[in-house]
């Protein structure tokens, strides 16, 4: 699909609050097929997500995910006691906790630094395609950082549904955060 016909359709989702305010735009070198293009996602005319053809990192490394004291990995008994069986009541409760939060961070820290990965100027426009063929609670429920940001901005996610995901939305990369708490604010 062309990037016109592609922009024209991702805008008419777009949440009435934020109709004007958040923009999605595309770059590329016709003259020159070895220089990257650039595709970004503005809001306020302010540069906030840039896709080029190179990767992008936020975390450098897994280390950086896991000090990040903003992160807040909730941790259920069942967790907890699946560790017990498994080291066989030989650990105190204090140190269950230490090593299910460590070990359910050293997950998320993956998956949060593949899902980074994948974020392209290619890549968008794959991602931005699916978008419009897919339903918005699959898109919500994604681990895709760009389906989550796109459906977080579309106009058929509502006010309750928005206050049903704020739990779920502290375990989202910083940028998911960012858009849901820029959607969150005009509701």
């Amino acid at each position: 699909m062309a990037w016109s016909k592609l922009k024209q359709q991702l805008e008419s989702f777009l949440s009435p609050a934020l109709h004007g305010r958040v923009e999605y735009l595309s770059t590329s070198y016709r003259y020159l097929p070895d220089k990257a293009g650039l595709c970004y996602i503005a809001v306020d005319k302010k540069n906030v997500l840039n896709m080029s053809d190179t990767l992008i990192k936020w975390y450098q490394t897994e280390l950086e995910i896991k000090n990040d004291s903003d992160i807040q990995i909730p941790i259920s008994n069942d967790e907890i006691e699946a560790i017990r069986k498994e080291t066989k009541g030989n650990v105190p409760e204090d140190r269950l906790k230490v090593i299910a939060r460590s070990r359910k961070i050293s997950d998320y820290a993956k998956e949060l630094f593949s899902a980074q990965s994948t974020l392209s100027k290619s890549n968008f426009n794959v991602i931005a395609t699916k978008f419009l063929s897919i339903s918005i609670e699959e898109s919500l429920e994604s681990n895709d950082i760009l389906l989550n940001i796109l459906a977080l901005v579309d106009r058929r996610v509502g006010k309750k549904r928005m206050m049903n995901m704020t739990d779920k939305m502290k375990l989202k990369h910083p940028i998911v955060q960012y858009f849901f708490e820029l959607r969150f604010r005009t509701l």
